[in-house]
């Protein structure tokens, strides 16, 4: 009797088990025949982190471009490797002497050390981005200069100069979102336009100011005064270049409609925004602001004992850059956590040398077979992830001693971050926590699942090619992620 209520309960229990992957994977079943998804292509995968059973799959190891869902290899790599309290740093320094009336016979070096927050709107109120070097100033008039000889320069160098990552589209990086990684960024290397509208359909739009003010920018308005509601705009330009040229419409009738576009040169801006500063103290710069890029100097050897470090500033700590990197989807930030990664592990702080380093590190801990990352945030449409890695990225991280702090930079569904909207008053809310991606044909989503029986499923999914909005697909997903919500 017994051993016949042992076999009842058994296969009691293993029904249930059965009957709940078959629910799991008949909604991926019916997810993938939708015809908006005839022509689509599909990475799906779920697993219970606890047994590490596959719940379902499908082409688990399909790799494919995955937008933003890419940032979750650079914020967990930054708290892997840098640690989350580790802190980027910029150094002033001097090459001259300071004489008994003020003259600073040399010139003031500003060496970038990687840090994306600099005057960021993320970290500071509106109106106070210049307050950084505001403190610089007051610090280098304590040191008693009144006027340099010499000239203000920014060296970014030891990140390079690539100016985007591989992969970047050209429609891409003008725009604010493709603002590229660099040793030194300032304002979120950011360039906000105000335009002021016509009354009238087609009728020109005229660029009024910008922030910052960027010295010989030449710029190219194309943009048309239409009857929409919202930014219509694109911005054109490549890295380094002052020509940016800028087509599309933008709503009737506004004195000064705001669009952001990228920064042309960070490296010289702050060059520039220093030596500003400092006129504005009342500190004269004989030769003005240089970087060394512009400049083509050979900086090899050059921080020796002839030079004098003044100021040493710290930017924010990697947990804090981390969690904005993947609550509000910054690509600067995740662009710029990889090239810290390479910067601090070999002392060279490129693109391509931040992303050894993270998959010499994750190498160890996970299969990247298929995984090729060539950026930090997922711009790049040369990146080729399946579910396969992300899930495993996931339970290396539930198991990590920083699984609470990166848990904690994802956005939760129907309430925070760039998940606010997703199963909002649905199954799913509050139980999931993830990164979303989108870009034109490319919907993700990868993350933990807290199921309603107690179950932790990470899952990851992502589509390409689809033929519908992708307002419409996340619909869709949203009824996979419900399903996952209350397996069992």
């Amino acid at each position: 009797m017994k051993i016949r209520i042992i076999i009842l309960f058994s296969c009691i229990v293993s029904w249930q088990v059965l009957w709940c992957q078959n629910v799991i994977e008949k909604s991926i079943t019916d997810f993938k025949a939708l015809p908006e998804l005839t022509n689509a292509i599909i990475s799906f995968q779920a697993i219970d982190m606890s047994s590490g059973e596959q719940i379902a799959t499908l082409n688990p190891s399909l790799s494919i471009p995955t937008a933003s869902t890419a940032k979750l290899f650079a914020t967990a790599s930054a708290l892997e490797i840098l640690g989350a309290e580790f802190r980027p740093k910029t150094r002033i320094y001097i090459d001259g002497t300071i004489d008994k009336n003020g003259m600073l016979n040399g010139n003031i070096w500003i060496r970038g050390g990687g840090d994306v927050t600099l005057g960021s709107k993320y970290f500071t109120e509106d109106g106070h981005q210049r307050d950084f070097l505001i403190s610089w100033v007051d610090s280098l008039q304590k040191l008693g200069i009144k006027s340099v000889s010499g000239a203000i320069i920014a060296d970014g160098s030891e990140f390079g100069y690539s100016g985007a990552p591989d992969g970047w589209s050209w429609s891409d990086m003008g725009n604010y979102y493709g603002a590229g990684p660099a040793g030194i960024c300032v304002f979120d290397n950011l360039l906000k336009m105000h335009f002021k509208t016509g009354a009238s359909q087609g009728s020109k739009t005229e660029l009024v100011t910008t922030f910052p003010i960027v010295p010989n920018l030449t710029f190219h308005n194309y943009i048309t005064s239409e009857n929409v509601t919202g930014d219509n705009s694109y911005i054109f330009g490549a890295p380094y270049s002052l020509d940016r040229f800028a087509t599309g419409s933008l709503p009737l009738n506004h004195a000064g409609f705001e669009v952001k576009g990228s920064l042309p040169d960070s490296e010289f801006q702050l060059a520039h925004e220093l030596f500003q500063q400092l006129t504005n103290s009342g500190i004269i710069v004989g030769e003005g602001a240089k970087s060394v890029r512009q400049e083509n100097l050979d900086i090899k050897n050059r921080y020796h004992s002839n030079f004098q470090l003044l100021i040493t500033h710290e930017g924010e700590k990697i947990i804090d850059i981390a969690r904005l990197t993947n609550m509000k989807s910054v690509n600067l930030f995740a662009e710029g956590l990889v090239c810290l990664i390479g910067f601090q592990k070999t002392g060279f702080g490129s693109t391509e040398e931040g992303l050894k380093q993270v998959e010499k590190y994750w190498s160890a801990k996970m299969n990247l077979t298929g995984l090729f990352l060539k950026d930090g945030s997922g711009l790049s449409r040369s990146n080729g992830i399946s579910a396969d890695h992300f899930c495993a990225l996931l339970t290396a991280m539930n198991v990590s001693k920083n699984a609470a702090l990166f848990k904690a930079t994802l956005p939760v569904a129907g309430k925070s971050g760039t998940l606010s909207n997703l199963c909002k008053n649905q199954l799913g809310e509050g139980r999931i926590i993830a990164k979303s991606g989108s870009m034109s044909r490319i919907k993700s989503f990868a993350g933990y699942i807290d199921s309603k029986s107690g179950k932790k499923i990470a899952f990851s999914i992502t589509v390409n090619n689809y033929s519908c909005s992708s307002s419409v697909l996340t619909v869709q997903i949203e009824k996979l992620l419900n399903a996952l919500a209350i397996y069992e």
